[in-house]
C-alpha cells in the first residue's frame, strides 16, 4: 500500500454521485479497488474478510453502516460512515441544524445564552435600535458584556459541541468522514477517522467573524436564512469545509 493509501487519500477514476454508489461499492468491495482501500484505511485485512454488508440509513450522522464479517471471529464489526460529496474546491456542507431550543435540549444552554441565539436567528426581534437587518441581530451588534457571555459559554462547551454536530452520539455516530469531491477536471476521495475530523474541524479559536457570525475552529455558526422568508429560515446551522481534509496529507 502506498503512502496515499495509508493517509487516506486517493484520486478516482469516477466520481461518486451519492450514498447509493458507496454503498454499491462496499457490496461489491472484493472487485473494487476504492472499497478495498477504504477497507484497508479501516486496519482490515483482505484476506480475513468473509463477508461485507454496507446499507444506507437516514436521520443520523451516519449515512453508510459498514458491516463486516471477519473470518474464525464470532462477532461482526460495524463501521459508520459520514459522507460529504463536494463539487468544488471549497463547497461548505451543512453538519447540523436545529431550532434553538433543539440545542437547548442537548446542551443544556442558560436562559441568557438562549437569549442571544434566538436574537441572532431571528426567532426573537432585536433589541437595537437600528440593527443591520430588522429580523435579527448579527454577533458583532450584541453589547460587550452580551458577546463575552457567549464566547465564554461556546468555549466551556466546545468539546461538546463539536462532537454533537459532527459525529453525533449513540449506535449510529460516525466513526468515518468520506469526502468524495469531483470536479470538471479531477475525481478523488479522502477517508479519515472522526477523531481526527473532530480536532481539524474543531480545533482552534472561537471568533467572531467580520460579517457578524460564529466561527468555531473551522467550523461556521449562523442563522440558516434563505427558505424563502419561511420560519425555518430563523434556525441555527453549523457548516464546514469538508474538502479541507485534502490539504492534510
Amino acid at each position: 500500500m502506498n503512502n496515499n493509501q495509508l493517509l487516506g487519500s486517493q484520486t478516482a477514476k469516477n466520481g461518486f454521485l451519492n450514498e447509493d454508489d458507496i454503498v454499491i461499492k462496499f457490496n461489491n468491495w472484493a472487485i473494487d479497488e476504492d472499497a478495498k482501500k477504504w477497507l484497508l484505511i479501516m486496519q482490515y485485512s483482505l484476506d480475513n474478510i468473509e463477508y461485507v454488508h454496507a446499507l444506507k440509513l437516514n436521520g443520523f450522522k451516519t449515512d453508510v453502516q459498514v458491516q463486516v464479517t471477519v473470518k474464525l471471529k464470532n462477532a461482526i464489526d460495524v463501521q459508520n460512515l459520514q459522507v460529504k460529496l463536494v463539487s468544488n474546491t471549497k463547497g461548505f456542507n451543512q453538519i447540523d441544524k436545529r431550532w434553538v431550543d433543539k440545542y437547548v435540549e442537548m446542551w443544556n444552554i442558560p436562559t441568557v445564552i438562549v437569549s442571544i441565539f434566538k436574537r441572532y436567528t431571528g426567532e426573537l426581534n432585536p433589541t437595537i435600535t437600528h440593527p443591520k437587518d430588522k429580523r435579527r441581530m448579527f454577533a458583532d451588534e450584541f453589547s460587550e458584556v452580551e458577546q463575552t457571555q457567549i464566547l465564554k459559554w461556546l468555549n466551556q462547551n466546545k468539546s461538546l459541541i463539536v462532537s454533537d454536530i459532527l459525529k453525533g452520539r449513540g449506535q449510529f455516530s460516525a466513526e468515518w468522514m468520506l469526502v468524495a469531491q469531483k470536479t470538471k477536471t479531477n475525481s478523488r476521495w479522502i477517508l479519515k477517522p472522526m477523531n481526527f475530523c473532530l480536532n481539524h474541524f474543531g480545533n482552534g479559536e472561537i471568533i467572531i467573524t467580520k460579517k457578524g457570525n460564529f466561527k468555531i475552529g473551522n467550523i461556521g455558526m449562523q442563522r440558516k436564512g434563505g427558505d424563502g422568508g419561511r420560519k425555518t429560515a430563523n434556525m441555527l446551522q453549523f457548516k464546514i469545509n469538508p474538502a479541507e481534509l485534502f490539504d492534510c496529507d
